[in-house]
C-alpha cells in the first residue's frame, strides 16, 4: 500500500540529490577547465589535500570503468540504469519504513543523475579523486556517494534491524 508522505520524502530526496549532483559536476568541471585554460600545462586537477584531489574524468564504463569499451556501452547502460531505477521507484511506492526511503532515495537520486550525465554527455563525470601516495582509488561523484551511502543502509537495515527483530519474536 501506498505510503503517499514517505512515497512523496524519497521522491523529493531523490531528485535533490539528483539535482546536487549534477550541480556539482557542472560547477567542479567549470572551475577545472578555466584553471587548465590558464595553466601552461593543462593540467585540470586541483590538489585539496594530500591525499585528495579534484579531477576531471569521463567514465565511459560503468563502476570503475568496467566495460569503458563495450559496444553500445551508453545505450545499454542507459537501459539496464532506467529498467533499475523503475524497480527502485517501484520498491519506493510500497515501502512503510523512514530508513528504507532514505536509502532508497538516496540511491534513486545517484542512479538518476548518472543517467542524465550519460545520456547528455555518453558519460559519467567524475571528480573526486582520493589517494594515498601514487595508488589512487578510482575518481568518483556526488551521485555515487549516495548510492554507496544508500546501499549501505539498506544492508545495515538487514543485519542489524532484521537481527533485532528474531531477538523480539
Amino acid at each position: 500500500m501506498l505510503n503517499k508522505k514517505l512515497f512523496f520524502l524519497g521522491i523529493f530526496i531523490a531528485f535533490l540529490v539528483a539535482f546536487f549532483d549534477l550541480l556539482s559536476k557542472r560547477v567542479i568541471f567549470a572551475i577545472l577547465e578555466n584553471i587548465a585554460l590558464n595553466d601552461s600545462n593543462k593540467n585540470s586537477e586541483i590538489k585539496i589535500f594530500d591525499f585528495f584531489n579534484l579531477v576531471y574524468v569521463w567514465n565511459r564504463g560503468v563502476s570503475f570503468g568496467m566495460f569503458s569499451g563495450l559496444e553500445h556501452s551508453q545505450i545499454i547502460f542507459s537501459a539496464i540504469q532506467s529498467l533499475i531505477l523503475l524497480i527502485l521507484f517501484f520498491w519506493l511506492s510500497c515501502n512503510d519504513k523512514p530508513h528504507i526511503t532514505y536509502a532508497v532515495s538516496l540511491i534513486i537520486g545517484g542512479a538518476l543523475g548518472n543517467l542524465v550525465d550519460r545520456i547528455k554527455n555518453a558519460a559519467v563525470a567524475d571528480f573526486l579523486d582520493f589517494h594515498i601516495a601514487s595508488y589512487h582509488w578510482p575518481a568518483f561523484n556526488l551521485a555515487d556517494s549516495c548510492v554507496f551511502i544508500g546501499v549501505m543502509i539498506l544492508l545495515f537495515e538487514d543485519v542489524i534491524f532484521k537481527k533485532n527483530d528474531k531477538k523480539n519474536s
